[in-house]
């Protein structure tokens, strides 16, 4: 069971969704954003024909490695050229099968109120998934994560109405063996979030697990199930050129029952990837486009999404590299890519920092803006990421949610109204060159909530700062992750269900989980 904490007022309660703030911070509500921008286009379309042309020759003269038996059927039946686990697809076969994927498509989890939609102009944001290890400023060094930990990110997930889904375990519950992890954190998070979530595709057992608890959770047949997305997987291929079985599988799992796949390559220029960032960018698609064929083969229509993690790696030492100037094009060029083949897309923030300091900051930044400018529909990592994925941090999570927010803000239409009241021309006239602003009605009316306010940032002069005690940013986050996690009540859920949730993690165990090496 999650560790238990106060619960107070909070972020979690069923009305809170549509609240401007709660004790611990004042927050913009939930909703889903609608980014009304052009996309940066770096790609001309005669670029954009390459790098498509390109991505094609792959799948056509070179080839994919699928090791999974029954994809290797699959593609048989459909009239690819396989030989071995090597699988060559023809361009005209790949074309008409993302012709059937869904441009845009929604995803329901038992909270109907959290349906997020993907495709279109919306753009939704994620807590940070999977690092291994943890650091906060209480403990002050990184150590292996817990499920105590994992459950705390799962309260600022929920807490956050600027974060929309509940990605994988926001950091892994190493002290929880892996046969079982799955349904201890599953429930968890069925426990302490009412937002969409996520099954690693690691084996039949994880994903049916996942997609039996979601079930439950939701209350609904097999049909209601089957009918429209509830959850979703994520799979990365193994770059160069190669997708595994059981990545291949859980993604074959969720698409015969209508349940969303993102497909997102991890090439890193220079390494799993050519130095170019074209060059990384087409093999990134062909890799994504190929396994996305065949889940549109099994299941036309399957809601499917076009992943994109394409950085650099440091020539000098070999380490991943993120929020680089080439990791912004080579997102902004995946999302030329994705729109050019209808499909949704997902980015990610990122960075290479190893605590929540200056660097984490900008080179977060850079990721999560180019997620903007890229056109994006879904961005996983957008909260508590630290060295390359490898940590989770609280501080980071809380500073990265101020970024969201100001994404959320710059997003907002009023901000480019153009109305009479909104050019003020009567009080233009009414200041004149003499007078100021401060005190006239036109600001009194609307000062409150003209400009965005921070919960993190702190605006005060130096002396100002000094007095109040000379507190940095990452402590502030510190002080704010506290309030939250003593201001968290957890979404209500029916007693029964958790009953039943009890019942099915507690007979999945018995049976001995899903199987391990050790």
């Amino acid at each position: 069971m999650a560790d238990e904490k106060p619960r107070r007022r909070g972020g979690g309660r069923a009305g809170a969704a549509n609240r401007r703030g709660s004790a611990a911070i004042e927050q913009m509500p939930w909703r889903i954003p609608v980014n009304t921008d052009r996309p940066t286009e770096p790609l001309t379309e005669d670029g954009v024909q390459a790098i498509h042309d390109g991505a094609m020759r792959i799948l056509e003269e070179i080839g994919i490695e699928f090791l999974h038996e029954e994809a290797l059927t699959l593609f048989k039946e459909a009239g690819c050229t396989v030989n071995g686990t090597n699988v060559r697809m023809g361009r005209d076969w790949v074309m008409e099968m993302l012709g059937h994927a869904p441009a845009q498509f929604d995803i329901t989890p038992r909270n109907p109120d959290r349906k997020i939609t993907l495709g279109g102009k919306h753009i939704l944001f994620g807590n940070v998934s999977s690092p291994p290890n943890y650091f906060d400023l209480e403990i002050g060094k990184k150590v292996s994560g817990t499920r105590a930990q994992c459950a705390n990110l799962l309260r600022l997930t929920q807490y956050f109405n600027c974060i929309h889904f509940a990605g994988g375990y926001p950091v892994e519950a190493v002290d929880l063996h892996p046969s079982v992890r799955h349904l201890d954190i599953m429930y968890d998070k069925m426990m302490l979030t009412d937002k969409v979530v996520h099954a690693y595709s690691l084996g039949k057992e994880r994903v049916e697990d996942v997609m039996e608890m979601v079930k439950i959770a939701g209350q609904l047949s097999e049909d209601d199930f089957g009918a429209r997305p509830h959850m979703y997987t994520n799979i990365n291929s193994t770059s160069p050129l190669k997708h595994d079985d059981l990545m291949i599988d859980g993604c074959l799992r969720c698409a015969r029952r209508g349940q969303a796949i993102m497909v997102t390559p991890f090439t890193l220029a220079g390494a799993m990837a050519p130095v170019t960032m074209s060059g990384a960018v087409t093999l990134s698609i062909a890799e994504a486009v190929s396994a996305i064929a065949l889940f549109q083969y099994v299941r036309r229509g399957a809601p499917c999404v076009i992943g994109t993690f394409t950085s650099n790696v440091d020539m000098k030492s070999g380490a991943p590299a993120f929020g680089t100037p080439e990791y912004m094009r080579a997102t902004q060029m995946t999302g030329q890519m994705a729109r050019f083949y209808g499909v949704p897309m997902r980015a990610s923030g990122s960075c290479a920092a190893n605590v929540p300091d200056g660097q984490a900051m900008w080179e977060t930044s850079n990721a999560l803006w180019s997620a903007v400018q890229s056109g994006t529909n879904i961005v996983y990592h957008a909260a508590g990421w630290l060295e390359g994925g490898l940590v989770a941090c609280p501080e980071k999570f809380v500073m990265d949610c101020e970024i969201l927010q100001m994404i959320q803000r710059y997003m907002e239409p009023e901000i480019v109204a153009t109305g009479p009241d909104d050019i003020a021309f009567d009080a233009i006239k009414e200041v004149g060159p003499n007078g100021h602003y401060f005190g006239i009605d036109h600001t009194q009316e609307r000062y409150e909530t003209a400009f965005y306010q921070p919960f993190v940032s702190n605006w005060q002069n130096f002396e100002a700062w000094e007095v109040a005690g000379g507190i940095w940013t990452a402590e502030r986050a510190h002080r704010t992750y506290k309030d939250i996690l003593n201001d968290f009540e957890a979404p209500p859920i029916d007693a029964g269900v958790k009953d039943a949730l009890g019942d099915f993690v507690e007979r999945r165990k018995a049976e001995g989980g899903a199987p391990t090496d050790f």
